[in-house]
């Protein structure tokens, strides 16, 4: 059947004199559906054809509770794609970034000013807090500035004794370290800044210890610019929104809270799984690769920590074992961290 537009073509046509044979002709239709069209002079009807469901419908609903749930975080439509790809979903994952969009205002765009360095130079760390109170909760983030590589460890506490254990498997997991790590004011690394002048900063003892013993330059972030370690930070708030909001939802669905056992079980499966082999958006290339370049140019480990250290990170970029020696818990632990799963 034409459409309401064809038939007025056909009515314009043979009003400028043209022929039937020429209208069909022209229109690539037959000649008997030029005549019907101008024997009839009413507009053509057409039945309304029931809407078929589309791949995403089902699971709109699961979507929408979702979204709901996580307010006033906002939930990575990557996330809610596996999710639902679980469920049985077989449309694309453009589909569902286009659903989610919709749920969420359009935020205005932040300027960004971006400095890149060469491999093995920096790693930048952060906490990145989640809890505090009676049962605090946080988790130290190691990125290496080059590769996006990235190590989280969650932690109940700050203090200094954590900050040396989450270093130690930071590096052990690299495999190697930095030329320099790159900070915020972090009590447990600095007592004061330019306290030998400009950009000679106090040191506390133990941490000035910890970076003589594996040979890295600690270096600061200029104060109320904790964007200079802008790598970590955004790692910081991926991490936030693509796994740790949609992992307590899940658990409060249970009425379950999150603890760090179990947050560290789980990060590790979403490090190697999601986090490290995804395309980084600023590099283009997945971190887990890109680190491959990158690992050649780290630093050693101390000799006695390599000599009683498992490779983490073998030539294809797959996680092997823990480093007996700097378990902060059992072996058992660091054995399903590395299979990914509780």
């Amino acid at each position: 059947m034409l459409t309401k537009e064809g038939v007025m073509e056909i009515r314009i046509l043979r009003r400028q004199g043209k022929s039937i044979r020429w209208i069909a002709r022209e229109l690539e239709i037959s000649r008997n559906t030029v005549r019907k069209y101008l024997r009839d002079s009413s507009e053509p009807i057409y039945e309304r054809q029931t809407k078929q469901p589309g791949k995403l419908d089902p699971f709109k609903d699961y979507i929408d509770e979702r979204v709901r749930q996580a307010s006033p975080h906002r939930l990575p439509a990557t996330v809610i794609f596996r999710e639902i790809v679980e469920q049985g979903y077989a449309g694309s994952e453009r589909l569902v970034r286009y659903y989610v969009s919709g749920l969420y205002p359009v935020p205005a765009p932040e300027p960004d000013n971006r400095f890149e360095t060469a491999p093995g130079i920096q790693m930048q760390v952060d906490w990145c807090v989640f809890r505090r109170g009676k049962e605090p909760l946080s988790a130290f983030v190691a990125t290496l500035g080059f590769s996006r590589l990235t190590y989280v460890e969650f932690v109940t506490d700050e203090t200094f004794a954590s900050l040396r254990k989450c270093h130690e498997n930071a590096f052990a997991f690299f495999q190697g370290i930095p030329q320099e790590v790159l900070y915020d004011n972090m009590k447990t690394v600095v007592v004061e800044r330019d306290a030998y002048g400009s950009g000679k900063h106090r040191f506390h003892s133990a941490f000035r210890q910890l970076a003589t013993d594996y040979g890295f330059t600690p270096r600061l972030c200029r104060p109320y610019r904790a964007r200079t370690k802008g790598k970590v930070e955004r790692f910081n708030h991926y991490l936030r929104n693509s796994f740790y909001v949609p992992l307590v939802t899940k658990l409060a669905n249970s009425g379950l809270k999150l603890d760090a056992l179990t947050a560290n079980l789980e990060v590790g499966k979403w490090l190697r799984e999601v986090a490290n082999c995804r395309k980084h958006k600023t590099t283009g290339q997945r971190p887990d690769r890109r680190f491959l370049e990158e690992r050649e140019s780290l630093l050693p480990l101390p000799k006695t920590i390599r000599q009683d250290s498992a490779c983490l990170l073998d030539g294809t970029g797959k996680l092997g074992t823990w480093p007996v020696e700097m378990l902060q818990r059992s072996p058992a632990f660091y054995d399903r961290f590395l299979q990914g799963g509780a």
